[in-house]
């Protein structure tokens, strides 16, 4: 019996997703290497400021791969460009295994953040472009599962390294280790079928046609919801050719481009600002200001990984039911809580009161973050701006808007060592408070965009109004799939036309 097309198409963005395993074991395993005892010595024992280095290295990386992948992936492909960052990644990973001083550190970390860059825009990018309206949300949250599911596996490879492992195989079969999932990616991923919107906006209109009834009809080119939407495709890309040939001057000159620009770069430096990087970076010295030593906080972040988990799977079930708007708004303001929480117990009951009570309600306000964090925060970072852009800005868009991300988390990677030391549990203050500043900006200034086909979201941005602190539009995306099936092409436009008001209030 054949796969359905959504489930098809499911597997197929989820196979795209491996890329995501390796951004979040390499994030999560670096906590488990920088104490190794060999490590240290093969790397001369770097200070502080040198170990922050080697874990801001694959954040540099993954920054300077955004400057090229959104044109690497319109010139040559959204598969071509996956290709590339695996291999890219494979280099990075083999350099930090084999290495012999920190300089092989910083240049292993380096070409492995390039290729978590390249892998980290795209595979969000080829899923929300080759997904069903009614399952694109599912689809594109996948990155943060695949990560989240990376970062499990780190932590418990860590942890059992650790304790079981000594000499250099403590810290090397770790780093080797994270080159795995790029393996089967680079193999098989020419193996996916292209974007259809790639296809067509370089003139390749009979290829996208059958790749459209691939992932959505079986194969049958005359099936009416795949002509409608090879139609509205069709249009969407002559329309944006029409407008300029330039996908920059689309961006930056386009007020309604260039207001999604806005909302994608601060979605992306809020997610910093929750302190989510602070908390994986360092918690070992988190745990240990209210006395919990760094054998046991490897263990409770392998707990905190399987709570994230859950996480992420709930984001993936309810996010195409509640939309963005709502769990984005709801999720930053949890965070913010909690971190007011844990920042009065660790100034009340700091490492030397021997309260075991506090330390446990400690960690339950870490692993409660994790898991609005992962259920709203970390998913919808990376599926909103995708599904924001049109299919001439939307590489360009997302690399940007990612790019921020990258920039923001080094800020914290470097910045964090240097609070630790000067002010102590006062730095936990700027996340309390960012979290709640978050949820207020995007409850003002974010519409939903549940629903909507990627195609007709140009129009919709024109119209909603910059103001949307009481945005109400959660568009039904099965129904737009149904008037797709019988040969109703942009829908949302005349709706708008008509008047904003019926959805926005």
């Amino acid at each position: 019996m054949p796969l359905s097309p959504k489930v098809y198409t499911w597997l197929c963005g989820l196979f795209a997703a491996l890329g995501s395993v390796t951004f979040g074991y390499d994030l999560g395993i670096i906590a488990s290497v920088l104490p190794s005892e060999d490590f240290n010595r093969t790397t001369g024992n770097p200070n502080a400021t040198a170990q922050g280095l080697i874990v801001g290295c694959l954040l540099l990386g993954a920054f300077a791969s955004n400057i090229y992948v959104g044109s690497l992936a319109d010139r040559f492909g959204r598969r071509i460009a996956i290709l590339s960052g695996c291999i890219v990644f494979l280099i990075g990973g083999g350099v930090q295994t084999g290495a012999q001083n920190i300089h092989y550190m910083y240049a292993g970390r380096f070409l492995a953040g390039m290729g978590i860059g390249m892998l980290a825009m795209l595979a969000p990018l080829y899923q929300a472009e080759i997904a069903h309206p009614s399952i694109r949300g599912r689809l594109t949250t996948l990155q943060q599962f695949m990560l989240g599911l990376g970062a499990l596996i780190a932590s418990f490879i860590g942890y059992g390294s650790f304790h079981g492992l000594k000499g250099q195989i403590q810290w090397r079969l770790p780093l080797g280790i994270q080159m795995l999932p790029a393996v089967p990616l680079a193999f098989f991923i020419l193996l996916l079928p292209e974007s259809p919107r790639y296809l067509a906006m370089r003139g390749r209109d009979d290829e996208a046609l059958l790749v459209l009834a691939r992932l959505h009809a079986h194969g049958d080119t005359t099936d009416t919801f795949v002509v409608s939407e090879h139609q509205e495709i069709l249009q969407q890309v002559a329309l944006e050719r029409e407008e300029t040939r330039d996908a920059w001057t689309q961006l930056f000159m386009i007020p309604s481009n260039f207001r999604r620009l806005l909302l994608g770069v601060a979605l992306q430096f809020s997610v910093q600002m929750t302190g989510v990087s602070v908390i994986q970076y360092y918690s070992p010295q988190i745990f240990a200001s209210i006395g919990i030593d760094t054998s046991t906080t490897l263990g409770l972040q392998s707990g905190n990984s399987v709570i994230a988990l859950i996480g992420e799977a709930l984001c993936i079930w309810f996010i195409d039911r509640l939309g963005r708007r709502g769990p984005l708004i709801w999720a930053n303001a949890i965070s913010g809580l909690t971190f007011v929480i844990g920042t009065i117990i660790i100034k009340l009951f700091p490492a030397g009161s021997e309260n075991h009570n506090a330390s446990r309600a400690f960690v339950a306000m870490t692993w409660l973050f994790n898991l609005v964090f992962s259920s709203g925060i970390g998913p919808l970072s990376w599926a909103i701006p995708v599904e924001m852009f049109n299919s001439a800005t939307r590489a360009k868009a997302t690399a940007i808007t990612s790019s921020a991300a990258w920039i923001s988390n080094f800020m914290i990677a470097q910045v964090s060592p240097l609070a630790f030391d000067n002010i102590g549990w006062k730095y936990y203050l700027v996340f309390a408070i960012c979290g709640f500043t978050n949820a207020l900006f995007f409850w003002a200034f974010l519409p939903e965009t549940r629903g909507i086909p990627l195609e007709e979201l140009d129009s919709y941005f024109e119209k909603v109004p910059l103001f949307v602190p009481n945005s109400t539009l959660h568009l039904d995306a099965s129904a737009r799939e149904e008037e797709l099936r019988r040969g109703r092409v942009d829908n949302l436009s005349d709706d708008l036309e008509k008047g904003s008001a019926k959805h926005i209030e």
